[in-house]
């Protein structure tokens, strides 16, 4: 997928109204400038970054549950702010962001700041160990830890409800097997948009 493919794709499938659009560049203003000073996002990505970052993070959106009412989902180990900005920006969840890294907490919070989504995002600067047990409706993770280990750190998160997206690229299958059988049998795998070999986990409960 191109640059210009991605964008394509985006305001296609989300029919993304100009402010919405803006707010995507914006942020990835953002991401360039804080680039400099500390490396968010692989330099091999950086040219690539409306498919590598923020198609592959909006792709998610696809497989989360709709309704009304609030629902929230909650994001771990967002770093530069994939998929959890995103989401906030395109997404009608209220998202929690959990990162511990001072580093990217403090652009993280900056981000939400600058491009107003206060009411929509909010950034835990700590451990998800120190985060307070609440049920949410969506849990994510696009680098967080190996499944086994996302899997026993967030569950206290979960309810039979929720929805767990977590890409996780060449190794999708692989480290499906890995878990129990009755843990398999909550999973199954659906292609990444931008990249055929790599895998997203959609778990339910």
């Amino acid at each position: 997928m191109t640059e210009q493919e991605a964008q394509d794709w985006l305001r296609k499938t989300f029919d993304v109204p100009r402010e919405t659009w803006e707010k995507l560049e914006n942020f990835l203003a953002l991401l360039a400038e804080e680039m400099q000073h500390q490396n968010l996002i692989s330099k091999s990505t950086a040219d690539h970054v409306w498919d590598r970052h923020i198609v592959d993070s909006a792709q998610l959106l696809l497989h989360a549950p709709k309704g009304e009412g609030e629902k929230i989902w909650m994001d771990l180990g967002t770093g530069a702010g994939f998929p959890g900005i995103v989401i906030a920006i395109l997404g009608d969840y209220k998202v929690q962001m959990v990162e511990s890294r001072g580093r990217r907490v403090n652009f993280l919070e900056s981000v939400v700041q600058q491009l107003e989504l206060t009411e929509k995002a909010l950034v835990f600067g700590d451990r998800l160990e120190n985060v307070e047990s609440h049920p949410v409706n969506v849990i994510s993770a696009r680098a967080f830890a190996p499944l086994q280990k996302l899997l026993s750190l967030s569950h206290r998160f979960s309810t039979e409800n929720t929805v767990w997206l977590l890409p996780k690229g060449k190794n999708a299958v692989r480290e499906l097997k890995g878990l129990s059988p009755k843990r398999q049998k909550m999973f199954h795998v659906e292609q990444s948009l931008t990249d055929p070999e790599a895998g997203i986990l959609v778990g339910l409960g």
